[in-house]
């Protein structure tokens, strides 16, 4: 089958780091499967120097097109030499990108459009033109559960086009053990880039003074000072390659990341895969992929929250942690890249 994918969100070079991989992944699952998959970047040249994204003169890049457009998508698009079965869109510039062809397409739906939806700063002009795109879309591909929850809240009649599409992990690292032999030592780690909304900086103050309890921050940014005063007992590692970070993942009891504006998270389904006790947020991405008590825990984006928790994982008993892991470990086995990516097409091919 012949997939175009559109998406700003894509890495056009292998040393990219800024851009997340995670549509990479989907586009090289597929592939995988068989597929044959071509990929349109259409980039708006002033967001990408607001937004300090790399930036790559118009051409083609190892079968990633990369297309630049000072205004936003002004007269009709230029339509693909090659036919199609099926188009694709990701992220609110590849959905308009995809509407503007006027050619059947499946929309992609990140935090950022629902970002374009809400924000009144769209009001005037995107949010119109992105409503309108996705009740053009042949399907709606929400990248988690509270995603499509929060979509469903404004448009209820997406409710029978839309869809979940999670992100999977690679399966040779999944791995199958039972964290927490040792409690008086017990091994915490986050990772992040250091914004303000990943909340390090209330797992810091969750963990300072909690006895038995150590704590690794991985990662990088301009909160890195002021998280480091928080707590001089906390090992900050700096950026480390992902080969590293599962390395320290595999080492480490549990896993928290209580950070709000997700799309999804893939460092969740990572720590659940290197065998962590995998702690998330409430009502954020990764909610309804973590069952809290069940395969994980969701806390809310509070020291104290955070703190009663690691206290009460700290006093499971061992029957309890191990059906806990049990399920985390069956949970990932179902979010394996080549199982998302099947996934994704089936639920396309069901709707349409």
């Amino acid at each position: 089958m012949k997939i175009l994918f559109i998406t700003d969100l894509f890495p056009v070079k292998e040393n990219e780091t800024a851009t997340p991989r995670t549509l990479f992944d989907f586009v090289e699952g597929w592939k995988l499967l068989g597929h044959n998959v071509d990929v349109i970047k259409p980039n708006f040249i002033f967001n990408s120097f607001i937004r300090k994204k790399p930036f790559y003169k118009q051409g083609n890049y190892n079968g990633i097109l990369n297309l630049n457009f000072w205004l936003p998508f002004l007269g009709k698009m230029p339509e693909p030499k090659e036919n199609y079965d099926i188009v694709i869109a990701h992220m609110p510039s590849g959905i308009l990108y995809a509407d503007k062809l006027g050619l059947p397409f499946i929309a992609g739906v990140h935090n950022s459009d629902l970002t374009v939806l809400t924000n009144p700063a769209y009001k005037f002009h995107f949010k119109k033109r992105l409503e309108t795109a996705l009740q053009n879309a042949k399907a709606i591909a929400c990248r988690s559960y509270i995603i499509q929850k929060k979509l469903l809240a404004l448009y209820p009649e997406f409710r029978e086009k839309s869809f979940v599409a999670p992100s999977g992990v690679d399966s040779r690292i999944i791995v199958q053990r039972t964290p927490i032999q040792n409690r008086d030592r017990i091994k915490v780690l986050t990772c992040a880039n250091f914004k303000k909304r990943k909340n390090i900086d209330k797992v810091i103050e969750a963990i300072k003074g909690l006895e038995g309890f150590e704590l690794t921050v991985i990662g990088d940014g301009a909160e890195r000072s002021a998280l480091e005063k928080l707590d001089p007992g906390v090992t900050f590692t700096g950026r480390l390659s992902n080969h590293d970070v599962l390395a320290r993942m595999r080492d480490s009891d549990i896993f928290i990341l209580p950070s709000v504006g997700e799309t999804f998270g893939m460092v969740y389904l990572e720590a659940m895969a290197s065998g962590c006790i995998t702690i998330g947020t409430k009502g954020d991405g990764i909610d309804g992929f973590i069952r809290d008590k069940q395969n994980g825990f969701l806390t809310l984006p509070v020291s104290t929250e955070i703190r009663k928790l690691l206290l009460n994982i700290k006093n499971m008993d061992d029957d309890s942690l191990k059906v806990l892991s049990y399920n985390s470990f069956n949970t990932i086995k179902q979010l394996t890249q080549t199982a998302v990516c099947e996934h994704y097409l089936q639920q396309i091919f069901k709707i349409l």
